[in-house]
């Protein structure tokens, strides 16, 4: 028997429409700027990825999966400024994440195992403290109907929002990062 690999590939261009200078990742890469100075179109051949808008994963993050980026407005972003990126493993297991009221996984706790829009609406609360990812890779969104700045987490314990890259402790929605082709 036979087992397909598939490589993840991403492809950065400093233009919009996939023009100027590309520079192509097929995995993490902590510091983007020695590539290109400004990023305004993305193809993403292969896979899903977190885009960072500073370098060392930090800043802005942005959820992309295999598809054309014409400009930075079709990732949501704020600017052309993209300065790392970390590309998402293949999960074909079970996803469950657990949210919490409040810091060190205590108060009101709700799990979930699948996308939900509206956290206020699902759990009477959009302030979280903390969360536990027990399985899967997830994507926090500020505000409901998954928009506003995004966080991605991994398999983990998360027992302050900043751990997740947060300045606050809204959260409005939930992905799961499930979405390969």
């Amino acid at each position: 028997m036979f087992s397909t690999i598939v490589f993840q590939q991403i492809i950065f261009y400093e233009d919009r429409n996939f023009k100027g200078k590309s520079h192509e990742c097929s995995g993490d890469n902590a510091d983007l700027h020695t590539y290109f100075a400004r990023c305004n179109s993305i193809l993403v051949e292969n896979g899903c990825w977190v885009i960072y808008e500073r370098s060392n994963y930090m800043g802005h993050q942005y959820y992309l999966k295999s598809g054309e980026y014409p400009d930075y407005q079709s990732w949501l972003g704020l600017n052309d400024s993209i300065r790392s990126c970390h590309s998402i493993p293949n999960h074909h297991g079970s996803y469950r994440i657990r949210l919490y009221e409040r810091e060190d996984f205590r108060g009101q706790m709700k799990e979930y195992v699948n996308d939900c829009s509206n956290i206020y609406e699902n759990f009477h609360t959009n302030n979280i403290l903390s969360c536990s990812v027990v399985d899967g890779y997830w994507i926090f969104f500020e505000e409901p109907g998954f928009k506003g700045n995004q966080y991605f987490l991994t398999p983990g314990e998360y027992r302050r929002y900043a751990s997740w890259g947060s300045t606050n402790s809204k959260v409005g929605s939930l992905k799961k990062i499930a979405d390969f082709h």
